[in-house]
């Protein structure tokens, strides 16, 4: 279904689409000619990406989940509505219940209002209502609201995503560069990770019609792995020489609550890179994969007519950069 022209020049409003997901998504959707009007927070901050489609194609307008009237104002002359708006962790006036539950009641109620049935929800594989985490029963909580308000949205739960810009392998790259051990919470949890455009198409596919309406589709790349073993690929990636220490969850539940700690005595500049919470920690307890459900009843990427991108085909094109010499690897002497 995706395909040039398939929005025919109508608007598709992305709450959201300023950040990791949201340019590509932003993409995909210019490239089959819809008008996309991005949503977000910070305007400012998404200026850039205009480029992704025509002169006029591409703009962004000033939202925020925790002010009705404002998403009720990016909303008016939409005929599609992606929510990509979510968390990974807590901060200031982002709270979870506030911007994943409360936030897609917001947005989903605003569409309802507006006459707007074509609704694409981005969630999460492993939202739970009764999750001990409260990022997975927020994400929940969120879908919940958005089939309660629009009954014929498409819900989208990826696993883990990776990219370029990711949070994934580009923090622990980081650390392999300036930390002898990489501290691992939950070495034996699987995660089955997607690549950034296949999500995105994901969206662009079902905002066309590609979509079962009232779905829940979950999305994961073609191989789970282990976290141990997603660490061990970038270190052979990056040809870094590190030990991976196993950490057990009482341990990782100990040292979030220290992170915390530090991260709220010295006002937020405790360093982004070694933070970890304890929700975050109940999140690492449980497998993030496809079900097997999914698998069977098609809710998946090739369900959707997507073949999922390999971690091994995207990956090493961005995590050169964690090398001793970088892209400069076979020009150093001796090589």
């Amino acid at each position: 279904m995706s395909g040039v022209n398939v929005g025919a020049g109508r608007v598709v409003t992305v709450f959201g689409g300023s950040g990791f997901v949201g340019r590509y998504v932003v993409r995909a959707l210019a490239r089959d000619g819809w008008r996309v009007r991005i949503a977000c927070r910070r305007p400012d901050l998404a200026f850039h990406l205009q480029p992704q489609g025509r002169v006029g194609q591409v703009m962004a307008v000033q939202a925020n989940v925790r002010h009705p009237e404002s998403v009720a104002a990016a909303l008016r002359g939409a005929s599609a509505v992606v929510n990509l708006v979510g968390i990974l962790a807590e901060g200031g006036a982002q709270k979870f219940a506030k911007v994943q539950a409360e936030g897609a009641r917001v947005i989903a109620e605003a569409a309802k209002a507006a006459g707007v049935e074509n609704v694409v929800h981005v969630s999460a594989i492993g939202a739970d209502a009764n999750s001990a985490s409260e990022y997975a029963r927020s994400k929940a909580q969120g879908e919940a609201a958005v089939l309660d308000a629009v009954p014929s949205a498409v819900i989208l739960r990826p696993s883990v995503i990776f990219g370029i810009e990711d949070e994934f392998f580009n923090r622990f790259g980081t650390m392999a560069r300036y930390f002898p051990v990489i501290p691992v919470v939950g070495a034996e949890t699987k995660f089955q990770p997607v690549y950034v455009g296949d999500v995105a198409d994901a969206v662009a596919i079902a905002i066309a019609g590609g979509a079962r309406a009232g779905a829940t589709y979950e999305l994961g790349g073609p191989e789970a792995r282990t976290f141990g073993e997603l660490i061990e690929y970038l270190l052979k990636v990056t040809e870094r020489d590190r030990r991976i220490v196993k950490l057990s969850f009482g341990t990782g539940k100990l040292v979030a609550a220290i992170t915390q700690l530090f991260t709220k005595l010295s006002l937020g500049l405790f360093p982004t890179l070694l933070r970890m919470t304890g929700d975050q920690v109940e999140l690492l307890k449980h497998d993030n994969v496809v079900s097997e459900a999914a698998v069977k009843e098609g809710r998946t990427l090739q369900g959707l007519g997507i073949p999922p991108q390999s971690i091994e085909a995207i990956a090493p094109t961005y995590l050169y950069r964690y090398r001793k010499t970088g892209q400069y690897q076979a020009q150093r002497l001796g090589a």
